[in-house]
């Protein structure tokens, strides 16, 4: 629902970034500005406890993370690391502000979406929850995080 003057603009003023296998795009507990859409390449989600890294999950191209700065402007609650070689599109919150300026309906539609993309993940986290505390230690992967 994003029309193609307002992505032609967003892809203006947004980073192509390149990040090799190992590196960081961000750490836990770093200031957020920015969200990134995974152009190529394989990314760990990974949360710091008792001084080590813990995998979530991984994220493949297409999909997107950092979306909670877009959101809330709340440091970091998770490191991106590249598993493999990896290229992102960069949209920082200064862009979104701009389209906030340029036109309110499709600043909301992008709103809307990102707010869609946290709402499928904190029913997956939920469903996780649940199931640690329901006793089942052996959670199957594929019914937490089911492929989209």
């Amino acid at each position: 629902g994003i029309r193609k003057d307002i992505l032609e603009y967003l892809l203006g003023v947004s980073e192509l970034l390149s990040v090799p296998e190992g590196d960081y795009f961000f750490h836990e507990k770093d200031r957020a500005e920015s969200i990134y859409v995974l152009e190529s390449g394989e990314v760990a989600v990974l949360k710091l406890w008792n001084g080590q890294q813990h995998v979530l999950r991984h994220l493949q191209r297409g999909d997107c993370f950092g979306e909670m700065a877009i959101m809330d402007l709340f440091p970091r609650s998770a490191s991106i690391r590249a598993v493999t070689p990896c290229t992102a599109i960069q949209l920082s919150t200064a862009s979104f502000q701009k389209i906030y300026e340029m036109n309110l309906e499709q600043f909301a539609m992008m709103q809307m979406n990102i707010g869609r993309e946290v709402t499928r993940r904190l029913r997956v986290a939920d469903e996780q929850l649940f199931r640690v505390m329901m006793g089942e230690a052996d959670i199957d992967p594929a019914i937490v995080f089911p492929s989209t």
